[in-house]
Parts: structure tokens; C-alpha cells; sequence
């Protein structure tokens, strides 16, 4: 399959920002995704930072090196899927090689290939993708993308479209990891439907 041709791919540097900034800067990207199926792409509306061995909301607080986090001490800009109930959520590796840090994509708002995604999951309107796990069960993104790379096929972020205004708050879920919860780390763009909360 050949789609992603018509798709301006961000390179691997673009991954290098600090994991703050790039949080706010995959906004308005478009994450893609190909699969035998065919080709399904969404706006990224809202993301969730992950700042590593200091954030008691991160999977790796306290430098938790374990099968399921190995890959966020890899290289910026490589696929961090992982299940949580029966969902599977994916993220972005950010940060330098070793210092585990990553950013959860929260919401999309689909642009190509709806049909497929509603043929995944059957709903209509914002509840298609309005949440992590909704947003990878729509776009057929799964633990077999773990350890992938943004920055190439078959699950890739493109340029996207310039967002207007962003809203900073605190994330979502995460109510037992103390003053972590409080945290600034979740950005969303403001007025789009597709977001979460």
C-alpha cells in the first residue's frame, strides 16, 4: 500500500523537542495508520505528557525498566503501545535515549478512512474517537505497532493543520499518583469536538 506517499511524514528530529513542547506540537498533526483493510488518518486533538523517573503518573517512575516499558528508553519518536483494561493506548516516545519519557495521544478527529474506523467501532459522531482506546480500536492500532516508528510506516504522524489555541490542564485517570495529578501535562485544542473531556 502506497497512501502514505500523499503524506508529508515528520522526520525523526522533529521527535528531539523537550516532551512538553512536542506534546503541544503534535496537536493539529495527523496520525495515520495502514493495515491490510486499508488507510485511516485523524487529526491529533489532544495528548497527555508522561515526564519519566520523576512523575509518579509515569510508568517508568522510579526508573521501572520493565518488558512492557523497555521501549520508552529507546530513541525519541518510537510506538509505545500498551493495553490498560481491554484498551489498547499508544504514545509517543519522547525524551533523550534513557531517560524514559512519553506522550499519550488522547483523542483524534478522523479524516480518512471513517468508514473503516466506524466498521471497527460502530459509533458515530465524537464518540468514534474522543479517547485513547477509542481512537486505537477505531484506527486498527495494537500491541503488534510496539516499538514501531512515528516516522515511517505502517502507523506514522504526518504534518497536519495549524491549531488555533491550546488549552493546558491536568490528565486524566491518574488520581492515585499523588501530587502528580495536579501536573499541567494534558493539552488539548480548544473548541474541537473530539476531545476527551
Amino acid at each position: 500500500m502506497k497512501e502514505y506517499y500523499s503524506f508529508n511524514i515528520l522526520p525523526k528530529e522533529f521527535y528531539e523537542l523537550p516532551t512538553l513542547q512536542l506534546a503541544k506540537e503534535l496537536l493539529g498533526c495527523l496520525l495515520v495508520k495502514e493495515t491490510s483493510e486499508g488507510m485511516t488518518s485523524g487529526f491529533i486533538v489532544e495528548t497527555e505528557a508522561y515526564m519519566g523517573p520523576e512523575d509518579r503518573a509515569a510508568h517508568s517512575y522510579n526508573n521501572r525498566r520493565t518488558n512492557r516499558t523497555e521501549i520508552m528508553y529507546a530513541e525519541a519518536g518510537r510506538v509505545y503501545t500498551y493495553v490498560m483494561h481491554t484498551h489498547c493506548l499508544v504514545n509517543v516516545v519522547s525524551g533523550p535515549p534513557g531517560k524514559p519519557e512519553a506522550i499519550l495521544i488522547r483523542a483524534v478527529e478522523p479524516k480518512d478512512g471513517t468508514e473503516l474506523m466506524m466498521d471497527r467501532r460502530p459509533k458515530q459522531g465524537k464518540e468514534l474517537t474522543n479517547g485513547p482506546g477509542k481512537l486505537t480500536k477505531a484506527m486498527g492500532i495494537n500491541k503488534e505497532d510496539y516499538g514501531g516508528c512515528f516516522f515511517e510506516p505502517p502507523l506514522f504522524i504526518a504534518e497536519g493543520k495549524q491549531p488555533k489555541e491550546i488549552v493546558t490542564g491536568t490528565r486524566i485517570g491518574i488520581g492515585n499518583s499523588g501530587e502528580a495529578r495536579d501536573y499541567p501535562y494534558r493539552f488539548w485544542i480548544k473548541g474541537n469536538g473530539f476531545v476527551s473531556r
